[in-house]
């Protein structure tokens, strides 16, 4: 494991670093700022105060587009990709039923579990009417189907059926088979992607530590080294050919109830402080998987302007100037 994992770092150490991060309108609501504001300053360059982000995955919830059966509000979203195209970043978008945040599945309340045969070719009909609504974005870079489809510990979801996620793929590729499809692991745990779908990219999200609601009823880190990611990533390419991003890196707290904003925030630096949240994106580095998306980007926001504490934001802020001054030092030794 540890060989495989050195030749994938040493393989992939000269292709530039690229940092960025998702956002979420409706978790920028619930913790009380403003979601336009926020995602303007995820995107806007440092020198004004941003982050300078240039990859951000955007969510198209289901339940937010089509909460009435046949009506679609874009509205939203379009606000996004407007704003994601004038700063010049690149979208990632995340499809499906399986989506981004609590509760995970995000069907809408017309939407009856039990009546697979129903409501399976009316996610299909919102997939495809997603896509024909983005495809010839200019911002759009790729699509992330079903986030973590497998993970049944987590979320409220009820159905994981493979053959499901076989179709969705098929018919992401046959809307649109001129961008990237991502499709994300469940958890750490060792496992290389042998069976279908077999997407572009695969994803996997890196938590380091949770509260252990189950056992021990304390905070937990996990003891996986970076180059444990390193293998996973290296074992998965030897075997199917296609390269791993880091879809989710934690950087935003984990707590043990409660909301975010409902919580005092000695309990919020438990699981991350600042300084931790430099050394986890160190961490991330260390993995030689290149492109990295962090989890947060509404909280470092929140704390920064509701909180007075701007650490997560310049801890972000500083690795992105950083990255990016990486790159175009490794862009000009390549000119030479």
């Amino acid at each position: 494991m540890y060989g495989i994992a050195e030749w994938y770092i040493h393989k992939h150490a000269g292709e530039p670093i690229q940092l960025g991060t998702t956002f979420i309108s409706d978790y920028a609501t619930q913790l009380g700022v403003n979601p336009q504001d926020t995602l303007q300053a995820i995107l806007e360059p440092a020198n004004v105060g941003g982050l300078g982000m240039k990859q951000i995955r955007l969510v198209s919830y289901w339940n937010d587009i089509e909460s009435t059966p046949g009506k679609y509000d874009f509205s939203g979203l379009d606000w996004q990709f407007a704003m994601a195209d004038k700063y010049g970043a690149q979208v990632s978008l995340a499809i499906g039923l399986r989506q981004p945040r609590w509760p995970e599945c995000h069907e809408p309340s017309w939407v009856k579990p039990e009546t697979k045969d129903v409501w399976e070719p009316q996610l299909n009909n919102f997939i495809t009417t997603v896509i024909n609504r983005y495809k010839n974005n200019p911002a759009l870079q790729s699509y992330q189907l079903e986030n973590e489809f497998f993970m049944k510990i987590f979320g409220k979801c009820s159905n994981f059926d493979r053959s499901r996620l076989v179709a969705e793929a098929a018919l992401v590729k046959q809307d649109d088979p001129n961008h990237t499809l991502i499709i994300s692991r469940s958890d750490n745990w060792i496992g290389l992607p042998v069976r279908q779908p077999t997407p572009d990219e695969f994803g996997i999200s890196i938590y380091k530590r949770v509260y252990d609601y189950h056992f021990t009823h304390r905070y937990v880190e996990y003891p996986l080294p970076p180059w444990y990611y390193a293998f996973l990533a290296g074992a998965g390419e030897i075997i199917t050919g296609k390269e791993m991003i880091i879809h989710e890196l934690q950087a935003e707290p984990w707590l043990p109830h409660g909301s975010i904003n409902s919580s005092n925030l000695a309990e919020q630096a438990k699981s991350l402080s600042p300084n931790m949240l430099k050394n986890r994106i160190n961490y991330a580095k260390e993995t030689g998987l290149n492109s990295i998306e962090l989890w947060g980007a509404e909280y470092w926001y929140w704390q920064k302007v509701t909180q007075n504490n701007p650490g997560y934001w310049q801890v972000v802020q500083q690795a992105v100037i950083k990255a990016d001054n990486q790159n175009q030092k490794l862009l000009a030794n390549q000119l030479k």
